[in-house]
């Protein structure tokens, strides 16, 4: 029977409804799908709301994080928060990065008990952030040290030689903009870098000097650029005991921060592109396109975010 004007209508309001309803129930899904991955993404904020032990990763190129450090402030004031373990896996990164967090650590630090917790990897200003702690718990194979600062600057003037490139500059004085990548580097300009180098390097030395159980001449003679295993470390009492998130705990205990709190970790509410990568959506979505999903962001994850370090760096392997 052939279908008059009236079906023919009917079958078109028909299909509309299925598709706004099918739009809608999709649009339902992704904002659930949002909703969740914002309640992970944001360190279990419920969690946070009875006492517990506060768990803070620092991992990657250390950098001054202005998220990181609104997340340590907030940590300083939270009534629930009796005990922090502050997880550390960095090669380095800024010095100023580095003196941030520092800073920031031992404010924490004077509100309520912090042990670090070093993993693969406390080097540079990774193991400056760690001395910031009350208590270092390295694994005894975990690469702890490095003690030092360092600036480096590439050289393309044979390059620039090569394929007839110039350079003109006018300017005010001989050191303004040097060292340059375009012209080698002078005696002077050695010294003023050594200058700048030697004076930070004195006042990491003080750093380690303040917060360990060693003299001058003692952390004077572990800061020659060295790295160490924990086993070596703790020797060598950059650490103070060996082990994991469980020796952490244990330290906690000791003073007075019950071990049957739960552990919560806090994240930074980082915005942009971190808001995807850095969460747990994201790591699934980067997992399924071929991105790497175990860590931080994805140019953390490539090594890509040490290719913008400026200044003066405190960093293993630059």
């Amino acid at each position: 029977m052939a279908a008059t004007a009236e079906d023919l209508i009917d079958r078109r309001r028909l299909r509309r409804k299925v598709t706004f309803w099918r739009v809608f129930a999709l649009a339902v899904a992704a904002l659930a799908i949002i909703g969740i991955a914002w309640a992970l993404y944001d360190g279990g904020a419920a969690g946070k709301s009875v006492d517990h032990i506060a768990k803070v990763k620092i991992e990657g190129t250390i950098l001054e994080d202005e998220d990181l450090l609104q997340l340590l402030e907030d940590l300083r004031k939270s009534p629930t928060a009796k005990g922090v373990i502050v997880s550390i896996d960095s090669p380095g990164g800024t010095t100023a990065g580095g003196e941030a967090i520092y800073e920031a650590v031992r404010a924490v630090a004077k509100e309520k008990p912090v042990v670090a917790q070093v993993g693969t990897l406390a080097a540079s200003a990774g193991y400056m952030i760690a001395s910031a702690s009350d208590q270092i718990v390295a694994r005894q194979s975990s690469i702890v040290g490095s003690i030092g600062v360092l600036a480096q600057i590439p050289n393309f003037s044979r390059l620039m030689d090569k394929i007839g490139i110039s350079v003109d500059e006018v300017k005010s004085s001989p050191l303004k903009a040097e060292p340059s990548p375009f012209n080698p580097t002078t005696e002077e300009e050695r010294a003023m870098l050594r200058s700048m180098i030697m004076d930070s390097y004195n006042w990491f030395i003080g750093l380690v000097e303040e917060r360990r159980p060693l003299s001058r001449s003692e952390v004077l003679a572990l800061a020659d650029g060295s790295v160490f295993t924990g086993r070596q470390a703790l020797s060598r009492k950059l650490v103070d005991r060996l082990g994991g998130e469980k020796e952490a705990i244990a330290w906690l205990g000791e003073k007075g921060v019950s071990a049957d709190l739960k552990v919560i970790e806090w994240k930074p509410k980082k915005k942009g592109y971190s808001l995807l990568f850095g969460s747990d959506v994201g790591k699934a979505i980067g997992s399924l396109i071929g991105l790497p999903g175990a860590g931080s962001d994805l140019l953390r994850e490539t090594g890509a975010d040490r290719l913008f370090l400026d200044g003066l760096i405190s960093l293993w392997h630059p």
